[in-house]
């Protein structure tokens, strides 16, 4: 029986909502502070580095276009905004794969596995050859380079893991552990052509800890996301696998003479 859409997309666009909320209160609680500090230092080191040229020239103040609790609300709603476009796409997506569906399936094991794979392909991978900066590090000129890079890699980490689902299935006759380590090489491979694309282009000029700190939070803010996706969606597809399922047979009771 093919999968219907509509449903599918429901589950999807419901557990993008409820993730990208869960990640925009989570970024706003931990990560706006290293962000509002990332900020400081660089406003700091950029009226240092042109501090001589405000000498003999009027200074211009520029007064923030939205204030912080302004922009910490829009955080938390493009967060939102973000998850719900991400279940459109994760309902293609999963389409595309589990294009039919059986008796026999298991739609908590698949949003688990699915989950896992996309984290891994979209925001892991990526995140190991690109790692997360502070915001306002970098200069504006390379920004289009810097997400063209990204961009590549991330094509590249879905690629990969297209591939190592690929690898698996077409080993199935072979042991557990050959598969498993077919698809470990397809992972390092992957991670050399991530690898061989150029490294950031702009100097991080941000002390160690903040940076680390920052980095994690990102990453952290990217599993949270996935998984709650996945449990979002793993329980209503087992909620509307359970409304689909025929009803058990009441067998009919005997009357004895």
């Amino acid at each position: 029986m093919s999968t219907p859409v509509l449903p599918l997309l429901g589950r999807s666009l419901a557990a993008g909502g409820v993730a990208g909320l869960a990640t925009g209160l989570f970024s706003l609680l931990l990560a706006e502070p290293l962000m509002d500090r990332a900020i400081r230092l660089e406003e700091a080191r950029s009226a240092k580095e042109h501090a001589h040229d405000a000498a003999g020239t009027a200074v211009q103040h520029h007064e923030e276009l939205f204030s912080r609790s302004t922009q910490h609300f829009g955080l938390v709603v493009t967060a939102v905004v973000a998850g719900l476009a991400l279940g459109v796409l994760f309902a293609v997506a999963y389409a595309l794969v589990h294009r039919r569906t059986a008796p026999g399936d298991r739609p908590w094991s698949r949003a688990l596995v699915f989950c896992s794979a996309a984290f891994v392909a979209v925001s892991l991978l990526p995140g190991l050859r690109y790692p997360a900066n502070p915001p306002g590090v970098g200069d504006s000129g390379t920004v289009t380079d810097r997400q063209s890079l990204w961009l590549a890699a991330v094509v590249i980490g879905i690629l990969g893991m297209l591939l190592a689902w690929q690898v698996y299935v077409r080993l199935a006759d072979r042991s557990v552990p050959v598969r498993q380590v077919a698809v470990a090489v397809t992972a390092v491979a992957t991670l050399a052509v991530l690898f061989a694309l150029p490294g950031n282009p702009d100097e991080v000029p941000v002390a160690a800890t903040l940076l680390w700190d920052f980095r994690v939070l990102s990453l952290g803010s990217h599993a949270l996301l996935w998984a709650v996706f996945a449990g979002v969606f793993g329980a209503l597809g087992l909620r509307a696998a359970a409304r689909s399922a025929p009803a058990a047979t009441v067998p009919a009771v005997g009357v004895t003479a």
